[in-house]
């Protein structure tokens, strides 16, 4: 796709040889469980409070404001670290800023779509991205197609990881906040609302990491060192997350970047104006203590971690293909993982 329009997303490589098998994926909420990995434990002490929160067919947003209104605290009092899945059970913390007066025991609350299982006092509030990872135990349904093939598949993504794309959810319903942040980066539209216009930008900031992982794993070069690249803190190659700054890579890494701005020109020149630096984001995404196994016929049951912004659709994309029931609700964008 070159720089005109983004309407349709492009259908970005796999790494691995499709398996040509399929399966259902969030039949039911506990077929997808995700555990949030924190940085840290509340301490027992400070002005915030933090919950040790389980929800099961509720996004993450909703459980805040149903936090804030229990505690009497404002939503902009609530912090998490990172979005969950509605269809799903996820286990997360959340914080609460209750600085004076009595604290309330908010394990008492009753709530058919969430429980809070534990709190305790912090010093600070949580903010986004302040977690380790995400741990997910994953019930694959209806698996149909070559046995042997999907576990070749398991086999050398359990030793050699996959591509770190960023997942569809990234992108919008459709991927239409591609082309809703291209209009705006190009002044065809005018996006007042901050949040949106943020959704925007990262949408656009990650579809162009995207197209630079697929033009690395279309040379058979995605999990290898190139002249010039950046490696990150465990010694893997780095993409572009764009902005202002030079380009950290160099040689034949930087030219293979350059020529991926290049031909997405209106959306790089525009995030650069949009006061976003140039920072970095590994290629590869490695599953840690991956585990499976087949409980019945056409079962598969995944457990994995992984690191925070890393998703998991990436690791099940190189497996085989998965559908969901159609559960879209309008004016509800799908969570990030």
């Amino acid at each position: 796709m070159t720089d005109s329009h983004y309407t349709t997303l492009p259908h970005w490589p796999n790494a691995y040889p499709a398996s040509g098998a399929s399966a259902t994926l969030k039949l039911l909420n506990e077929d997808f469980i995700v555990t949030e990995l924190p940085l840290q434990l509340p301490s027992g002490a400070g002005e915030h409070v933090w919950l040790d929160v389980e929800k099961n067919g509720a996004n993450t947003a909703f459980v805040a404001e149903q936090l804030a209104a229990a505690a009497g605290v404002q939503p902009w009092d609530v912090g998490y670290a990172g979005l969950k899945d509605r269809y799903a059970i996820t286990r997360q913390w959340f914080s609460l800023y209750l600085p004076k007066g009595e604290t309330p025991d908010l394990t008492q609350l009753q709530h058919p779509e969430f429980k809070v299982l534990s709190q305790s006092r912090h010093v600070k509030k949580l903010r986004p991205g302040d977690l380790q990872g995400n741990r997910f135990r994953i019930v694959l349904r209806d698996v149909a197609g070559d046995r042997e093939a999907i576990e070749a598949n398991l086999q050398a993504i359990a030793a050699q990881g996959v591509p770190n794309y960023f997942g569809a959810q990234r992108f919008g319903h459709d991927g239409g906040n591609v082309e809703q942040g291209r209009a705006m980066l190009a002044r065809e539209i005018r996006v007042r609302n901050p949040k949106k216009k943020g959704i925007y930008l990262s949408a656009v900031r990650s579809f162009v990491f995207n197209e630079v992982l697929a033009l690395r794993i279309q040379q058979g070069r995605w999990g290898q060192t190139l002249p010039g690249d950046v490696m990150d803190e465990a010694g893997r190659p780095t993409g572009p997350l764009w902005g202002r700054g030079r380009v950290s890579t160099t040689e034949e890494a930087q030219a293979l970047e350059m020529g991926v701005a290049a031909r997405h020109a209106t959306l790089c020149d525009g995030m650069e104006h949009a006061g976003l630096d140039q920072e970095r984001r590994a290629l590869v995404a490695s599953p840690a203590d991956m585990t499976w196994e087949w409980p019945q016929a056409q079962q598969l049951v995944l457990t994995f971690s992984l690191p925070a912004g890393n998703y998991a659709t990436s690791v099940l994309n190189e497996i085989l293909r998965t559908t969901e029931p159609d559960r879209h609700t309008e004016g509800e964008p799908p969570a990030a993982e």
